[in-house]
């Protein structure tokens, strides 16, 4: 006869739990899981299936009662892990958008504002346009699998532990924030200079040219060169945004060493335990 204890259930309850937090932190917090335009319903249950699959292959997890104050530590610390991962990807989409919100300021665009979904907030269409172009290059080039991957890989560098995580993985995580500044000055620094060139010209001849209206004019110029150089660095777009992609996954993978080190340095003696049935 088989016989199950309470213990059993909560180690079963544990073993799905924790895995499970960090996974559902990692698709809240990424651009293209976390999507608000997907239902809550498809998130939790993409979440589930990969707890279910990635649950066996865990490493083994502290004898801590998932119901009891330190589980539910180890529970927020999970989901902090996740969104931290999610997180490194989504500044990626944010430099683009910030250079979709520079180019556009400078075409005069300023005005042709629309709701965001994602953000919950106005965004400019210039700047929904480049996410829209970022998100189809994160499908084409397969990063939402080497996410996942990266996510399997960090219970291996950082398994489920009871111990605190190291802050120097936050600190990382806003030196990282930084790129959001940098990488979208860079993207959107062909418009920039060209409508700069154009406004300097629109000057000169103005100056030379008194009786040109200069607000008549000015405006469709500057919109038109301002598209003109968006479609022309299009196509030259790929290879930056695809070491992007790869630097920001890098950084989710890199993320839980961080801490895992940092584990290592000060990890008392505690007693593994394995749920009966799963794995060795």
């Amino acid at each position: 006869m088989i016989t199950v204890s309470s213990a059993d259930i909560n180690i079963w309850i544990a073993g799905l739990l924790w895995p499970l937090t960090r996974i559902l932190g990692l698709i809240a917090a990424s651009p293209l899981f976390g999507n608000s335009a997907v239902p809550a319903s498809v998130k939790v249950s993409l979440g589930v299936g990969l707890a279910v699959i990635v649950a066996p292959a865990v490493p083994a997890w502290p004898a801590t009662d998932p119901l009891s104050l330190a589980g539910l530590l180890i529970v927020m610390q999970e989901m902090l892990i996740g969104l931290a991962m999610g997180f490194s990807i989504r500044i990626i989409f944010a430099a683009v958008e910030l250079a979709g919100e520079i180019s556009s300021l400078t075409m005069g665009l300023g005005f042709a504002t629309f709701f965001d979904p994602t953000t919950s907030g106005r965004s400019s269409a210039i700047s929904q346009f480049l996410s829209l172009v970022a998100t189809m290059a994160f499908l084409a080039l397969n990063a939402h699998l080497v996410l996942l991957s990266a996510l399997v890989e960090s219970f291996y560098t950082l398994p489920v532990s009871s111990l605190p995580i190291y802050g120097g993985g936050f600190k990382q995580m806003a030196d990282w924030g930084g790129r959001i500044f940098s990488t979208g000055v860079q993207l959107s620094l062909p418009v920039v200079a060209a409508l700069l060139i154009t406004n300097v010209a629109l000057g000169i001849l103005t100056r030379a040219a008194p009786q040109l209206n200069l607000f008549g004019i000015g405006f469709p110029i500057t919109l038109g060169v301002g598209l003109l150089v968006v479609a022309m660095t299009l196509p030259y777009l790929g290879t930056p945004v695809q070491n992007l992609f790869l630097d920001g996954i890098e950084r989710a993978r890199l993320m839980p060493r961080t801490w895992s080190q940092r584990q290592a340095v000060a990890k008392p003696a505690q007693s593994p335990v394995r749920p009966p049935g799963l794995g060795p």
